[in-house]
């Protein structure tokens, strides 16, 4: 099938390459010019775990194509997916202007032939609809175009312009780091619309994915295919990050009870999690949740939710515990160290989890601005920032190249992302080059045992 990505963030991206590989023809479109030129020379603008190698076999098999042409990606389309980003306003809210930029568009550029547009972006329940109304928008401004710029008077009703579309939501549970991975082999596949053409059209899309034929584990049942509404569907988005953010909110909450009763959650979460009806995953506990995700969609759910009269508490608490989480780690330095100012912290990762160079709403951000703010000296290593050059954030912080010379003069080392790199580190090593042999390990990640016997003072969260 013709296919058209606007957008190439992580979902855009992701969800381009991924199905020109099982065999449809995608064109992926950015207005971002620069960005465009480097996937045209076959590089990603982000890190992502096999997306590169799919990447380069898609484009050079023909079926992959970048341009920062909306037309072209619009005449090509038979489905056009709208993937791009919508970020949070300060009020919680989401900021849905690229998206509606997006649909403007489409209505400007719609040909002949019926079209599928799909709502790949997390956006606020109800805009299905919206973007229907946007759509139309956009043609009849074009529509207004053609009869003044036609030459000889036209009547606006002898133009006629295609507006045979339907609009789909077809939203994402991708996780930074295992993207790719998750495309092939997804839990479900939710499908919201008001046309069966349009949902037809669209499991015929995904039938290699939901056949398993890309999967690692091919002898699974099909993916379960949800048909809902388009407001469910963009409605089983939200609930279901928030569901995930608020089971982390109360592992850590469960975390800082155990601290205070002797008690240990990974010992406590191991319990409850082989309980079929609470599952293991989710309960780790540690320094809460960032990223662009869970933050983003479980304010944008509690805006919702007040818009319409109601007081999601649970969701509210959930961000609160979040919040309070990620001081935790400072608290900890604290009673270690006492006094901060003058003392040497070093950080074991910096982006808001492993395999990713995401650094939007990382807990790492706000302990560097807490302990910048109580005189301390931040030094930090990441397998990828440290490579990248990434700066945003960090104008106050020691990036180095590796963790020996992270933890040379350190008062004590903090564990912020779980990067299996750090299971294999010479902690002994490192430990003699410290001032203070103390370790705080934020992800509850490493073997206590070991680093113990490395020379360390472990101290991990709710142990």
């Amino acid at each position: 099938m013709r296919v058209c990505v606007i957008g190439t963030g992580y979902v855009g991206l992701v969800t381009g390459v991924c199905l020109s590989h099982i065999g449809h023809e995608v064109i992926c479109v950015d207005n971002n010019e620069e960005k465009v030129k480097l996937m045209q020379s076959g590089q990603s603008p982000i890190y992502e775990p096999g997306l590169s190698e799919l990447m380069k076999s898609s484009s050079e098999s023909g079926r992959l194509h970048f341009t920062s042409d909306l037309a072209k990606g619009v005449n090509h389309g038979e489905i056009l997916f709208i993937a791009v980003g919508t970020p949070p306003l300060p009020t919680g809210e989401s900021d849905t202007r690229y998206v509606e930029a997006v649909a403007r568009g489409i209505g400007n550029y719609l040909n002949c032939g019926y079209k599928v547009i799909v709502n790949k972006s997390t956006v606020p329940i109800g805009s299905g609809d919206w973007v229907r109304m946007i759509v139309l928008d956009g043609v009849a401004e074009r529509q207004k175009t053609l009869v003044t710029t036609g030459g000889s008077p036209v009547k606006e009703s002898e133009i006629q312009i295609e507006t045979n579309f339907d609009v789909v939501s077809n939203p994402e549970f991708l996780r930074e780091g295992s993207a790719v991975y998750d495309t092939f082999n997804p839990d479900r596949i939710v499908l919201g619309g008001n046309s069966e053409k349009a949902t037809a059209m669209m499991e015929e899309l995904y039938q290699p994915i939901i056949k398993r034929e890309f999967a690692e584990d091919k002898s699974l049942p099909a993916v379960p295919v949800v048909v809902t509404d388009l407001s469910s569907a963009e409605m089983i988005k939200y609930a279901a990050n928030s569901f995930l953010a608020t089971k982390i909110s109360f592992i850590n909450e469960v975390a800082n009870i155990c601290d205070r009763v002797g008690a240990d959650v990974t010992q406590v979460a191991k319990g409850i999690g082989l309980d079929s009806r609470i599952g293991s995953k989710f309960l780790q506990a540690g320094i809460g949740w960032g990223g662009s995700c869970f933050p983003k969609d479980v304010s944008a759910l509690i805006h919702t939710a007040d818009d319409y009269g109601y007081n999601a508490e649970l969701l509210k608490s959930a961000v609160s515990v979040n919040k309070r989480q990620r001081l935790t780690l400072l608290e900890k330095l604290q009673h270690e160290l006492k006094i901060l100012k003058g003392k040497t912290v070093g950080l074991l990762g910096l982006t808001f989890k492993p395999d990713t160079d995401d650094m939007r709403d990382a807990p790492a951000l706000d302990l560097i601005e807490q302990l910048n703010r109580l005189g301390a000296k931040v030094k930090a290593y990441d397998p990828i920032v440290s490579q990248s050059g990434l700066s945003h954030g960090l104008s106050n912080v020691i990036i180095e190249t590796n963790a020996e010379m992270l933890a040379d003069g350190c008062d004590a080392l903090v564990l912020v992302t779980d990067w299996q790199e750090f299971l294999k580190l010479d902690y002994s090593k490192m430990a003699k080059s410290m001032i203070n042999k103390t370790l705080i390990d934020g992800r509850n990640f490493l073997d206590r045992k070991a680093v113990e016997e490395a020379g360390f003072r472990y101290v991990g969260i709710g142990r």
